[in-house]
């Protein structure tokens, strides 16, 4: 029987010899993500089950990220809670203070999860790890906490909708443009419940963290997860950091979906999605004049060292604009780290940006640069809903690095090649 990638990964961790779109499964579990938002819920409706131990301490994971460092004794006491249950489970992944970041650019990045993975994390950017050819996909704190305990999560298989992206980049059009472009093509609900595999030789040429990005965003079309078939790319970016041993998983030839989508991203521009929904896409050389007060380079969508580069060869020898505050957050340690020796937070700083530590922090209007009423911001984030970074009668405009900093530089959205 033919099967997608992503039925294919189902079938094996159901014990299965094949599956089916919308059946329901018991899937065995790789890793079991929670953070400092839905650990502790999980935590509690682990306990109130009896639950004692947790079902493998090296494939429960905590990362408190969204809160970190803590910004009031709410958070301080969130984190307690999450640190202490880890303490109990003796877990062998457990992140905080300088070993903690961005739980989404943390994890792959030390090897965590590989190809071939079932992955559920409570946090709906979970499906990032689709990049490398993992079924991994968000749910709820109570899903994660039977997990937490059995190993095992209930699914119903999803269909998946075939994108395939072909002919020749753009100047400035990166992995973000292409899911921006995506998603405002079919609609924040174009892909309820389904499972959105990207292919064609556009995606085998993107980098792996281009690839994360645009599997990280696959829940902004509704969909379950966002798949990539792993190929070389996949290959040099897990040896040498894999914790364990992987399998690549491919379609077949002949698999059934719900539907083929064919781009040819020769016409595709830089993006960006303008209030208040990611589907909200236009190019960014029809913008207009839009005023910003912020800029955000950071989080799970566009945090990694290629990210800072991209922005740092924008911003070197140029200021944000005088009403513009650039703040900039490498997504982990090893991010933070790299930045800094290869000389990029000079630049940052000589554009007058502010570096934050490695946090979720603005993302989801937590701290480390709320917005006021009636301010503006450009985010390489990933969602721009209705008071998503601070006040409702704020506005968020999500675009890729490059015209994130652009955008500083001029004070308004704003297209790379202006400079």
């Amino acid at each position: 029987m033919p099967m997608t990638i992503t039925e294919k990964i189902l079938a094996a961790h159901a014990g299965r010899e094949s599956v089916s779109p919308g059946e329901l499964v018991m899937a065995k579990v790789d890793i079991a993500l929670g953070n400092d938002i839905t650990a502790p819920i999980a935590i509690n409706e682990f306990e109130k089950a009896g639950a004692k131990k947790v079902f493998d301490k090296d494939r429960v994971i905590l990362v408190p990220d969204h809160f970190c460092p803590t910004k009031d004794i709410a958070s301080a006491m969130q984190v307690q809670k999450v640190r202490d249950f880890a303490t109990r489970q003796n877990l062998t992944h457990w992140y905080e203070g300088g070993e903690s970041g961005v739980e989404h650019a943390l994890l792959p990045e030390k090897g965590l999860v590989v190809p071939g993975d079932v992955v559920i994390g409570a946090d709906s950017h979970t499906c990032t790890y689709g990049a490398m050819g993992a079924f991994a996909t968000g749910v709820g704190s109570t899903d994660l906490a039977f997990a937490m305990a059995t190993g095992e999560v209930w699914l119903r298989v999803p269909e998946s909708i075939k994108f395939v992206y072909e002919g020749k980049l753009n100047p400035w059009v990166e992995g973000k443009d292409l899911i921006l472009y995506t998603i405002g093509d079919i609609g924040v609900d174009g892909a309820l419940y389904q499972a959105m595999e990207f292919t064609g030789p556009v995606i085998e040429g993107l980098s792996m963290s281009q690839r994360l990005t645009m599997s990280n965003m696959a829940i902004e079309a509704g969909a379950k997860c966002g798949m990539i078939a792993p190929d070389k790319v996949t290959e040099e970016y897990v040896t040498g950091r894999a914790l364990r041993p992987w399998t690549f998983y491919a379609s077949d030839p002949d698999a059934v979906y719900a539907k083929t989508v064919v781009y040819d991203v020769s016409k595709i521009e830089p993006q960006v999605a303008f209030p208040h929904l990611p589907e909200n896409t236009r190019p960014v050389s029809e913008a207009g004049n839009v005023p910003i007060h912020q800029v955000v380079i950071g989080s799970c969508t566009n945090g990694r060292i290629e990210d800072m580069r991209m922005a740092a060869s924008v911003l070197k020898g140029r200021k944000a604009d005088k009403n513009v505050r650039l703040i900039v957050i490498p997504a982990t340690p090893w991010i933070y780290r790299k930045a800094m020796e290869e000389g990029l937070f000079t630049i940052f700083l000589d554009a007058g940006a502010v570096i934050s530590p490695p946090t979720c922090g603005p993302c989801l209007g937590g701290h480390m640069g709320i917005l006021a009423k009636g301010e503006r911001a450009v985010a390489t984030t990933n969602r721009n809903f209705v008071g998503r970074m601070g006040h409702q009668e704020s506005e968020v405009y999500l675009t890729n690095p490059a015209v994130a900093a652009a955008s500083a530089v001029l004070g308004r959205v704003a297209h790379p090649g202006e400079l």
